[in-house]
């Protein structure tokens, strides 16, 4: 759907080689809560168990040569590794940015990255983008310019890198290019914007297909994904309308099979119980698909999906009430039960907040009760609460316990929001995907069920 928050990996993809090779990685990485780091990549994932001090050192195999995530649970950067690479990785997680530092074998290539990431993020996509055409242009000269500055300064023991990297530089001018339209209208608050003749167009020489590229350069990727995107939008009939019928033939028209991989996995947020054709696009995607860890994960979703049909009895939560203690699915049993799992960072959740408190209006005093449960990380905690006065959100304000990871959403395969879920006095479920408080079938489902 064109509104739907996809859960995309958006790891920076890498590498021309698939060859295995062996790396060494070893520094210190300070203020770090779960004690762990990740490294991660396309169907690729080591995760370090800090020491106590935030000390580690890991000697492991790489799927290819090329860029990876080094991450922590709050921070991610840009990460290159290569054949024989041996580096010594330094930072403070409550200053990740600013404090990380690379020395060894591989650190010119990776300091470049954080130099080209300081540059590209030195100005907010929203200033970026509500730029006018000629402001806009001549700022991303600015940028291109800058990023090139820092390449040629540098002397790359890597010549894969090298070569790799002078191209992505011309695909990051093609990106801001690509995303202006959209990104200006969302922004500068435009509706039907259209770029002037004179705006330059996207580069149609440009190979979307090449696997090497894809595979090297995340920019590459997210101009892939976004052409992907717009074909997609273009075939839709409405927004609500499922895209797997339209998608599917897309993807598997590519050689790449690193780019389906990558795009298909999109489409497993439609792997759920409000899809009547989930069986099939399961089965589809596990056909398309070769990343045997991103099969065995959806796997195991759509055998929740399964389990949450019609008449089935509804996961259970017990959570933090905004009112004070704590409210359960038990304890509301005798009513139909609405719920809203949402966060505060959610736009489309925010969206439909005016036509919730509509609804809840409409059927005040009936036998339901509207629940609203938040997955905003505990460390948004107060600005949760402080938004639920502010907003005077109506029904029963919840707190889930751990975010995306808390029990219910995990047991009801949720890995996109909003979602809707009605259930019925017995607690039993009667839509695992209800229909939003914005579509006019809430009160048709409503109006047949007596409420």
């Amino acid at each position: 759907m064109k509104n739907t928050i996809f859960l995309f990996l958006f790891f920076v993809l890498a590498s021309f080689t698939h060859a295995k090779e062996t790396v060494m990685l070893s520094g210190k990485i300070l203020n770090v809560p779960e004690g762990k780091i990740w490294i991660k990549g396309e169907s690729f994932s080591k995760e370090i168990t800090l020491q106590g001090d935030g000390s580690f050192s890991e000697t492991f195999d790489i799927n290819y040569i090329g860029t990876y995530t080094i991450a922590t649970k709050n921070n991610r950067a840009s990460l290159y590794l290569s054949k024989g690479t041996t580096m010594v990785i330094n930072a403070d997680d409550k200053d990740f940015n600013t404090t990380l530092k690379f020395t060894g074998k591989g650190s010119v290539e990776n300091e470049y990255l954080i130099e080209k990431s300081k540059i590209t993020s030195a100005i907010t996509n929203e200033v970026l983008y509500k730029l006018t055409e000629e402001e806009f242009l001549k700022k991303i000269n600015e940028i291109k310019s800058s990023v090139t500055a820092a390449y040629k300064k540098n002397k790359f023991s890597d010549v894969n890198f090298k070569n790799k990297e002078l191209a992505n530089i011309n695909y990051l001018e093609q990106l801001y290019i690509v995303n202006y339209p959209s990104y200006h209208t969302h922004y500068a608050k435009i509706e039907g914007f259209k770029p002037s003749e004179n705006f330059p167009k996207f580069d149609s020489k440009i190979d979307l297909d090449n696997d090497n590229d894809f595979l090297f350069s995340n920019t590459y990727k997210q101009i892939v994904n976004t052409k992907f995107g717009e074909k997609i939008g273009s075939l839709l009939m409405n927004e609500e309308e499922l895209s797997g019928k339209y998608a599917l033939p897309i993807i598997k028209s590519y050689k790449s099979q690193s780019i389906k991989n990558a795009l298909v996995q999109t489409l497993s947020y439609e792997v759920n119980a409000g899809n009547p054709d989930a069986q099939q696009l399961y089965n589809d995607i596990i056909a398309i698909s070769t990343d045997a860890k991103f099969k065995e994960d959806l796997t195991l979703k759509y055998n929740k999906v399964k389990t949450l049909s019609a008449g089935k009895p509804s996961p259970a939560f017990d959570y933090e009430n905004h009112k004070g203690g704590k409210t359960s699915l038990e304890s509301l049993k005798g009513k139909y039960v609405y719920i809203d799992v949402w966060a505060t960072w959610c736009g489309p959740c925010r969206k439909e907040i005016p036509s919730l408190k509509k609804v809840e209006e409409q059927y005040h005093g009936k036998n339901i009760e509207f629940v609203s449960i938040s997955i905003d990380a505990m460390k948004d905690h107060e600005k949760w609460n402080k938004f639920v006065t502010e907003k005077q959100l109506a029904g029963i304000q919840l707190f889930a316990d751990s975010d995306w990871n808390s029990k219910f959403v995990k047991e009801y395969a949720i890995d996109g929001i909003p979602r809707f879920i009605l259930i019925d006095p017995n607690g039993n479920i009667i839509s695992a995907d209800a229909p939003r408080p914005s579509d006019s079938k809430l009160i048709t489902l409503f109006s047949d069920l007596k409420i």
